[in-house]
Order: structure tokens, then sequence, then C-alpha cells
């Protein structure tokens, strides 16, 4: 089983190296992004998509964009530091991560500075911290299969939504990590792929990723979920998540409170995988999530083909919130967690 790398390090150490998501399936194109504009337009553009992706792209970013100013007074190098880290934080405003990460990197610099460490004592700690936010992302990944995968007995029939894969993280994926690990172990689970309209995440890129690992995988239009789970064909379904609200709410691909919506009406467990570092206890209620409005060109063509009349108004967003109670559990590093849920501050301290 072959599982691809969407981020990580150039071989030269100096840019953040992607898989460029756009062209999937059609070419397999990776990318190196090196300066603070470039991993913006990387994050905004969906060149690197998937909550945990996003993070460490975010991460390694800041190193690489801060690499050229290195030998610059140690008072505008800090100025340059908060301005990147700055701009990559907002590039893109739903999933957590990308503002974990940064956060997380500015923590180490405040150490370093307050240390009074050099430029490059600085940048280094930088790069070493973006380093261990991918592999410690490797390691969740695998404790969310690890967790997850009970749940997958032989011939299970599992429905997802967009693409909370290898694409999505720096390891084997959040809601497919339980199938990658499944399937390791020896068991047969047959996945079935929402294509996740309008940008077709689900098609181009679960399906190319799952065929590509050996892991059977069909293709359904978004609006033929109900059908397939009114006929029994689906046992579950495991999506991811950008944010999860400390109530439990969850924003995730637009499309997703639909599918659970159907599976809690046909009496099939809906779980969400996601890294702990997804949970958000500052945001009360998916009602406080912000949601991301896209561009109208993504709902008005289709690979370039005009599929809606020009001048007609389109409503874009990229996310939607499903409430907690139809989430049968999560599936997180730490484990599954039941409901009730309380993801408030300390939440997992309270775990044990």
């Amino acid at each position: 089983m072959s599982v691809i790398e969407a981020v990580r390090w150039s071989p030269e150490g100096d840019a953040v190296r992607l898989i460029d998501q756009r062209r999937l399936p059609g070419e397999y194109v990776e990318r190196d992004v090196r300066t603070c504009e470039d991993v913006c337009e990387a994050i905004r553009t969906l060149t690197v998509r998937g909550a945990p992706a996003i993070g460490i792209c975010g991460a390694m970013g800041v190193v690489t964009a801060l690499a050229g100013d290195v030998d610059t007074p140690a008072g505008v190098f800090r100025a340059r530091l908060r301005e990147v880290a700055a701009r990559i934080r907002e590039a893109r405003p739903t999933a957590v991560n990308l503002a974990w990460a940064i956060d997380r990197v500015l923590g180490v610099a405040a150490i370093a500075i307050a240390a009074e460490r050099s430029n490059s004592e600085l940048l280094t700690a930088l790069r070493r911290e973006a380093t261990a936010i991918l592999d410690e992302d490797r390691a969740m990944c695998e404790a969310i299969g690890s967790a997850g995968a009970p749940l997958l007995a032989e011939n299970a029939r599992v429905l997802t939504h967009c693409n909370a894969g290898a694409l999505a993280t720096g390891g084997i994926g959040t809601a497919l990590a339980p199938i990658y690990r499944a399937t390791r172990d020896g068991r047969r689970v047959l996945v079935y792929a929402d294509e996740t309209r309008p940008l077709l995440q689900g098609s181009r890129l679960t399906a190319w990723e799952l065929s590509r690992a050996g892991v059977p995988v069909t293709v359904i239009a978004d609006n033929m979920a109900a059908s397939l789970m009114g006929l029994g064909a689906i046992d579950l379904v495991i999506v991811g998540a950008d944010r999860i609200a400390a109530n439990g709410d969850v924003a995730n691909k637009i499309g997703t409170y639909g599918v659970a919506i159907l599976a809690h009406h046909h009496g099939i467990p809906f779980y969400v995988a996601a890294p702990s570092s997804t949970i958000d206890p500052s945001t009360p209620t998916g009602r406080e999530i912000i949601i991301e409005q896209r561009g109208r060109e993504e709902m008005v063509q289709l690979a370039g083909t005009p599929s809606a009349p020009p001048d007609v108004a389109v409503c874009n967003p990229a996310f939607d919130v499903t409430p907690a109670k139809l989430v049968t559990a999560f599936v997180t590093d730490r484990g599954m967690i039941l409901p009730p849920y309380d993801f408030r501050e300390g939440w997992d301290e309270r775990m044990g």
C-alpha cells in the first residue's frame, strides 16, 4: 500500500514541497514554495488543503520566508517574523490548525527572543518546531488510524465526504486513516466517496489516493448518498473536520451537514476523525465559527466550461457546521470520544 506525502521539506530544506492538488487527478505535479506570498497563495488557491496540511505548510512557510532575512538587524528580523506569521495565519480563516501551528512557532520565537538568541539561532528553533509539527501530525494520523480501525469490519462499506486522507495531512490522513490501517491489517474495506461539489475533492482527490493505495473506492454524486443509505449499502460514515467547537459542533467541507442528517435519519453511525489540535476550546459553539466564502468562479464553471449563466448570483460557502448531536463519536489521536461532548479549556486533562 503506497501513501503519498502531501507536504514536506524540499531535499535542500529551503522550501516547502507540496503536491499541487489543483492538478489532480490528471497530472501529478510537485511544487516548491518559499516566500510568504507563495505560501499564502498556495493555501488560498488550494494547492495545499486540508486543515492539518495547511497548518504544517504555514509553520514551514514562516521558516522559508524568513531565510533571506537572517542577516538583517535583530529588530528588523523580529518585525519581519511578526509580519510573515500574521499574513500566513490569515490566509484561510475556518480551519483552526493554521492558526494553531502559527501560534506554536510564535511561542517558540518568544522564548528564543527572551533568551536573546541570534537571528540564526531563532530561525533554527523555528525550523525545529515546524518539523516537530510535521512529525507529530504523522504520529497523530497513525493514532487516529489505530483508534478508528476497530470500527471497520471485514467488507465494511464506508461513506466519506471531501478528502481527509494523506493529501490533507502530513501522514495517512484523518477520516481515511482507519481505512488505511484496516487495509494494512488485512481487512477489505469498500469506500464510497462523495464527489464533493463544487471542487470535487472527493472524486478528484480521495478516489485518486485510495485507488493509488489499492483500496476499493466508488465515486458517487453528492445527491446519491441518501439512495445508497436507503438501500442499506452504507455501514458507517467517517468524515474529517476543519474546526471542532467546545460543544462538539463540527465545521467541515460544505455538504457534511447534509450527510450527517441523512446518516441520522437512516440510523447509520456518523464519525468525525480529527487530531486533537482541531478542537478549539475558545470557540463555544458552531455559530461562532467563521465560514470562508469563496469566489463565484468555482460555482459557475466546471473544468473551464460554463455551468451557469454568467450573471447569476452565487452562494459559495466552503464549509458548513454539523451540530454535535449528529456526531456518533470523535475518532482522535487521544482515542474515541463519546457524547456528551465538552471541549472547554482543559478538556484533554479531564480525559486523563
